[in-house]
């Protein structure tokens, strides 16, 4: 029987919430839903921070849902009692959110983030960095990102020079950078490691099984094919825990960052490690000289 790696495995959806187009259409219709479908086909528990796992004893603690950001709108920067209770009210009420979603990280056995180059997302960071910390895979998806509606509109005014530098003007302030290649940032290369990269899902092969709807990002994958889907790759480590590359070796190597627990054995109680004889020779604190022949001093 093969072995599914994926079953029990604990899965932290890791990505932008807060300044995402919509709120309400990333929570019903975002890459969590489809990527949480696919890992429990497999058995695997999702952490999805849009969907919280419920706290004993403590009831609807840290939920998050499309307004919970309203509380931003109270924060000022005033210098005074009043602005100092401000703060710490925004810094209260968001407590339970983060202190959550930093618990499941902590709690999953590897992370997927999903880190489009032109969302502001602090969380994300956060959590990919702690996940890193305790030498957990993070699968990092960084989407080619373009502006198609940026063209037509440059288009438009082509005949409207008044028009192109307020364009060329609000490019350059908001900043509108388009990443065709889906480049990331070079400070994740090496916090993340080489063999963890891709450049989008691959939900076109997998969309009539789960009869996902059609989205933005099937559209973006049309046009802009992934070289290293995602979810090929998960499926591949159903069966396969990855190796790494090591550039020194130049072959693949041993990936000891993939540690997936073997709960629920045939034996509950867990592995035993037992002393090997050279190690039963020197708990006896037997001398060198007395050592039978063989074993290395």
């Amino acid at each position: 029987m093969a072995h599914n790696y994926l079953l029990g495995a604990r899965v932290y959806l890791s990505g932008p919430m807060d300044f995402v187009a919509s709120r309400a259409d990333e929570k019903k219709l975002g890459w969590r839903n489809r990527i949480g479908d696919f890992l429990k086909s497999f058995g695997s528990v999702v952490f999805d921070p849009w969907f919280k796992p419920a706290v004993r004893g403590l009831h609807e603690y840290g939920l998050e849902d499309i307004n919970t950001i309203d509380v931003r709108e109270t924060w000022r920067f005033d210098a005074t009692a009043e602005g100092d209770e401000a703060r710490a009210l925004c810094a209260e009420k968001f407590w339970e959110t983060l202190h959550i979603d930093l618990r499941m990280v902590d709690t999953s056995d590897f992370t997927i983030a999903f880190v489009p180059t032109n969302i502001y997302s602090v969380g994300t960071v956060h959590e990919i960095v702690m996940s890193r910390l305790q030498r957990k895979p993070v699968l990092f998806v960084s989407p080619p990102v373009t502006f198609p509606a940026l063209d037509k509109l440059r288009d438009h005014l082509k005949d409207d020079a008044a028009g192109l530098a307020l364009l060329e003007q609000l490019q350059r302030e908001v900043p509108i950078k388009p990443n065709p290649r889906a480049l990331p940032s070079l400070w994740y290369m090496p916090l993340i490691g080489s063999g963890c990269f891709f450049d989008g899902f691959g939900f076109e092969q997998y969309r009539q099984r789960f009869h996902w709807p059609e989205g933005a990002l099937d559209d973006l994958e049309r046009r802009y094919p992934p070289q290293n889907p995602l979810l090929p790759y998960l499926e591949r480590l159903s069966e396969n825990i990855p190796r790494r590359w090591d550039n020194k070796l130049k072959k693949y190597v041993i990936n000891d960052d993939w540690l997936l627990w073997e709960l629920g054995s045939a034996n509950p109680a867990g592995q035993v490690v037992h002393d090997s004889p050279i190690d039963d020779l020197r708990q006896a604190r037997l001398p060198f000289e007395d050592w039978p022949a063989g074993f290395p001093r």
